[in-house]
């Protein structure tokens, strides 16, 4: 079982969590939060909205298809979605910061832009700006937390979330598939830290702590499964790795909802690299060169790497590109 971080320790034992929090990034990468403070009402909210929206006919999904979004938010159909070049058996909707698009943007610049909203179901864009809130307050409270554990000041990272932080959720559900195993293919996810909600008394998380060797990751009561994106092990210079991990769809008949949280810097921040003690530089293994998944320490550059390859249609669409490369699922 994956190791199990109580986060209000970090208040009144500060030295025994970070160097628990260390030890459990370094080894598999994942690990679960309890003492959050996230009030379980507002867990079954989430949820519960969820299971609203995936309830709705297809037109009233597609009012919101991604299709429609150069900026890669909306509904993503069934099957919509590419990891590794295979189609992932979900449906989702994704949802970033509410901003106004940037005029003849470039590249990464087109992430920035709206939301788009069903409306079907009003309730669901005040619930979901409020969670993005609360998962943020929580996210940077554990990146401070890291910053003091690889010996640095806490608020090392604090620049590069100070202004316009593109921050990314997801609403997911996997229905149950005989045809296709794959929920979302193995993959890594692009920004700094995932914060996880998990349905209750589900399965089909899978993290691989070691080459071709995979272990399940249940939910556990009241806590967030958190794992640590590319971008940390670029600062911290491969110390902290960036750990694959997939999702098996259900039996027939069983679906499945999640709810990732993606906690990123503004597009055009460079995370910084952290000078690490000589205990930690000593264990370092450096950041993993994968030709097929290079990794930039620019976070728009990585995020535009992966959300093109995961939705090619909305890539070709809206921007005239195909993308190359694996695709990935973040």
């Amino acid at each position: 079982m994956l190791p199990v971080l109580d986060l209000a320790a970090a208040d009144s034992d500060p030295d025994t969590f970070r160097s628990e929090l260390l030890a459990a990034a370094h080894e598999s990468g994942f690990f679960y939060l309890v003492g959050h403070g996230v009030p379980e009402r507002k867990v079954d909210e989430i949820f519960g909205l969820a299971r609203r929206f995936f309830a709705l006919g297809d037109d009233e999904k597609n009012e919101i298809s991604q299709l429609k979004s150069p900026h890669f938010r909306g509904y993503s159909r069934l099957g919509g979605e590419l990891t590794n070049g295979a189609r992932d058996w979900r449906e989702q909707i994704d949802i970033g910061p509410e901003r106004e698009p940037i005029a003849d943007a470039v590249g990464y610049w087109n992430l920035q832009g709206p939301n788009l909203w069903p409306s079907a179901l009003p309730e669901l864009e005040p619930a979901m700006t409020a969670w993005e809130e609360k998962m943020s307050g929580v996210g940077l409270r554990l990146l401070r937390q890291w910053a003091r554990a690889l010996g640095a000041d806490e608020g090392v990272f604090d620049d590069a979330f100070a202004h316009r932080p593109a921050t990314l959720m997801k609403v997911v559900r996997y229905p149950g598939s005989a045809e296709n195993p794959q929920g979302v293919g193995a993959h890594k996810d692009s920004g700094v830290l995932t914060l996880l909600l998990v349905e209750p008394g589900s399965r089909g998380l899978q993290v691989e702590l070691a080459p071709n060797q995979w272990i399940d990751v249940p939910p556990l009561d009241g806590a967030f499964i958190v794992n640590i994106g590319e971008l940390l092990e670029v600062a911290t210079q491969g110390y902290l790795r960036a750990t694959r991990h997939r999702v098996l769809a259900p039996e027939p008949g069983v679906d499945r909802l999640s709810v990732p949280f993606f906690l990123s810097p503004a597009l055009d921040a460079v995370v910084p690299i952290v000078p690490l003690p000589e205990e930690l530089a000593a264990r370092s293994r450096g950041v993993e060169a994968d030709p097929d998944n290079p990794i930039f320490s620019t976070y728009g550059e990585n995020a535009w790497k992966s959300r093109t390859r995961a939705h090619p249609d909305v890539a070709e669409l809206h921007h005239g590109i195909m993308p190359a490369g694996k695709a990935s699922a973040y």
